[in-house]
């Protein structure tokens, strides 16, 4: 499993899995905890749907 998550890339995901908890958490409702798999695809910096679609974020830098 090779990284595919770059730094942006991260941080979106990072502030849009927060934005989606905290609004489970401010309605009550248990859609909140779908906020998870942003928080989860980014601090493991892979994301299962990138390889289906042949996308990657992460810069690769070969020297």
């Amino acid at each position: 499993m090779t990284t595919n998550v770059g730094g942006v890339d991260k941080l979106i995901r990072i502030i849009l899995g927060l934005g989606i908890i905290g609004a489970g958490v401010y309605y009550q409702s248990w859609w909140g905890a779908i906020g998870a798999i942003p928080l989860l695809t980014a601090f493991i910096g892979y994301c299962p749907a990138y390889p289906l679609f042949g996308i990657s974020s992460c810069c690769d830098k070969k020297e």
